[in-house]
């Protein structure tokens, strides 16, 4: 579990740091240009980093079943080889499924305007800036983004409909309660990161879309990393435990 979520917490790391230095430059110094080849490098990590980020929440769910259902055979089951193995296919599935939307957009004939409504290069706002027709990219998108999204959609919902199974044959309540908790971490992540992705690649196009986009890029790019770790550290009782330690000693020094 510990492996997949360091993967996590790395990808969220990344695909922030793809968007909001440059959002930070444009605040600090008005500087908003930005070359060509940066933007669709910009735009090719960030949908590399996100696809991926998509299956490592599949295959956590995974991993939970296998914990939940398996208890036994987990240290089996999912060995450090099989581990680094369901890893590197996320990476692989990430960087192979990004790769398509920088060739196809960049062979693109663009208008006189360059000015991106955009913080950072996203692949709607710059198919905007096309003057000739762009249907089949936008189809290619939308379809992409609905397999990718059922897909794993349907793997963590075949996950959980086996844990459920097995939390209902638990005797006692609070062994249920028990199981079940080691989930709501990863059901809650899961939630937060599907809740932003699907609401700004999936809401219906009008005059305020470029405007709601920008908002919901931020909680998806800014939020929803920092709330990852937040969410887990909530289920660790050793983080627990010092942040107790660390708000007690501050409360006694506030007395003398």
């Amino acid at each position: 579990m510990y492996f997949f979520l360091l993967n996590l917490s790395f990808v969220d790391v990344l695909y922030s740091s793809v968007a909001l230095p440059k959002l930070l430059d444009i605040i600090i110094t008005g500087y908003n240009r930005i070359s060509f080849t940066a933007c669709f490098t910009q735009m090719y990590f960030f949908n590399a980093f996100v696809c991926t980020e998509v299956w490592l929440l599949t295959m956590m769910s995974y991993d939970r079943y296998v914990a939940i259902c398996f208890p036994l055979h987990y240290m089996l089951l999912m060995e450090k080889r099989k581990c680094d193995l369901l890893v590197a296919g996320c990476w692989v599935l990430g960087v192979l499924n990004a790769m398509m939307y920088p060739l196809l957009i960049s062979k693109l004939s663009f208008s006189n305007s360059r000015e991106i409504n955009h913080f950072f290069c996203h692949m709607k706002s710059i198919l905007n800036l096309c003057p000739m027709e762009t249907v089949k990219i936008d189809l290619l998108i939308t379809v992409d983004g609905i397999a990718l999204g059922f897909s794993t959609f349907l793997l963590i919902l075949i996950s959980y409909m086996f844990i459920i199974s097995t939390i209902l044959k638990i005797q006692t309540s609070s062994g249920r309660f028990k199981v079940f908790s080691s989930c709501s971490s990863h059901l809650t992540v899961v939630l937060l990161f599907c809740l932003t992705s699907l609401t700004l690649n999936m809401k219906p196009e009008n005059e305020w879309s470029q405007e709601q986009d920008k908002i919901i890029s931020m909680l998806y790019i800014a939020v929803v990393p920092l709330l990852n770790p937040i969410v887990y550290s909530l289920r660790n009782k050793e983080v627990l435990k010092a942040s107790k330690n660390i708000f007690f000693k501050d409360h006694l020094h506030l007395k003398f």
